[in-house]
């Protein structure tokens, strides 16, 4: 583990910016050259070879890398009363550090310190009248025995469980696939200043201005898990987004559960078929 520098710290703030690399290669090359620091120093040529990069990939992350000023991005999440962590943090969540491929830096807006035994719900953007009714009272009940609901913020199943936390006077966490000054549905503005306001958090590993774009939201599903002990997956069909979540939790040695539905429901194939699988 590298020090605990403020220059590591900007290092993995400047390199966790950086779009056109996975988190799991930059962690190697981090491991392989002994910190974050270090490999800002190499050339193109020694990433390439050192990191099993092409030299045309090792161009373009040195190309996106001199772009990005760590001091103007920690400056505009100061201004938004966002902290930004990273594993060198005492405090980083434990239960995420542990996955394959934690994000390398963690913007924060909240609370997590007191968060106890946190479950993931996820599912559908568009819940049947059962998963409705499914989602908000599992929320509820875990939320109101004093557990912390995990989700994404999304529509449907996501904003639903949330809801339902925050109503129940319990503890709820939204983990983003957008920057924390870019929120996501517009819509649960208001919900996302619930959540806070209720001793929960909102959570992203993106810079504090990225934008919605499609590959956010698989790495964000790895995060819903990544913090959680157990996810639940309420609805969705095969190719639900709420199945990358599962995925990503077994991956990640979580338990994964799931709502059992009508055989005749699109919406309960997803869950259906993790139960056939062993949830």
């Amino acid at each position: 583990m590298a020090a605990n520098t403020e220059e590591e710290a900007l290092a993995r703030v400047r390199l966790n910016a950086v779009a056109c690399m996975r988190t799991d290669w930059l962690l190697r090359l981090i491991e392989f050259y002994g910190s974050a620091s270090a490999v800002m120093t190499k050339s193109a040529a020694e990433l390439a070879a050192d990191g099993g990069l092409s030299l045309e990939t090792a161009e373009n992350f040195l190309s996106n890398l001199a772009g990005i000023d760590p001091h103007t991005e920690l400056e505009a999440a100061r201004r938004a009363g966002v902290r930004v962590m990273t594993a060198l943090d005492a405090d980083f969540p434990e239960l995420l550090n542990k996955i394959y491929d934690p994000p390398l830096a963690l913007y924060l807006r909240g609370d997590i310190s007191g968060g106890r035994a946190p479950v993931g719900i996820v599912g559908t953007r568009r819940p049947t009248d059962y998963g409705v009714r499914s989602a908000a009272r599992l929320a509820r009940e875990l939320a109101g025995s004093g557990l912390t609901v995990v989700s994404g913020l999304a529509r449907g199943v996501d904003t639903l469980a949330h809801e339902a936390a925050v109503r129940s006077g319990g503890r709820t966490w939204a983990v983003l696939g957008t920057g924390l000054n870019i929120l996501y549905p517009r819509e649960n503005k208001k919900l996302s200043e619930e959540i806070t306001e209720g001793g929960g958090a909102l959570i992203s590993e993106f810079p504090m201005d990225a934008g919605p774009m499609p590959a956010n939201f698989p790495r964000r599903n790895r995060i819903i898990s990544g913090l959680s002990y157990a996810v639940v997956v309420i609805e969705g069909d095969f190719k639900s987004g709420s199945l990358i979540t599962a995925r990503a939790a077994l991956e990640q040695g979580r338990e994964v559960l799931a709502l059992p539905g009508p055989v005749d429901s699109v919406m309960s194939r997803g869950p259906n078929m993790l139960i056939k699988n062993g949830a």
